[in-house]
């Protein structure tokens, strides 16, 4: 099943509207978790399947992740699909929408754990 692309443009001018689409990031846990960017308002999902009681049946669905060739995006909106959603894979992902420089919010970067050296062993 072939999902319809959504281009960063075409997005942003969706999302500025009165409906916009729900918008869902469905980056793998590392491409995600060394980010310090998501998509204005996004929700996070993991690339498995994505939890339906985000969605609501009359709002087309936004999937993307940090893939120029949107594969984990695509995946999981073919199961969306499947079930009658109106999905849209967004075209190149998360790094093309920050290329057109468009909005994006912000999240935590990791943090490491800082090693303490001479601590007693027991």
């Amino acid at each position: 099943m072939a999902i319809p692309r959504i281009t960063s443009a075409e997005l942003k001018r969706r999302m500025d509207t009165a409906a916009p689409p729900v918008v869902i990031d469905v980056r793998l846990k590392y491409p995600y978790e060394h980010s310090t960017i998501t998509l204005p308002g996004a929700l996070r999902s993991g690339p498995g399947l994505v939890d339906r009681s985000l969605l609501a049946p009359d709002r087309d669905v936004v999937l993307y992740d940090s893939d120029p060739e949107e594969i984990v995006a695509e995946r999981a909106a073919v199961d969306l699909a499947a079930s009658g959603f109106r999905v849209f894979v967004l075209e190149g992902g998360i790094a093309q929408w920050a290329a057109a420089k468009l909005p994006t919010g912000t999240k935590p970067a990791p943090r490491l754990a800082v090693p303490v050296y001479g601590a007693a062993k027991g």
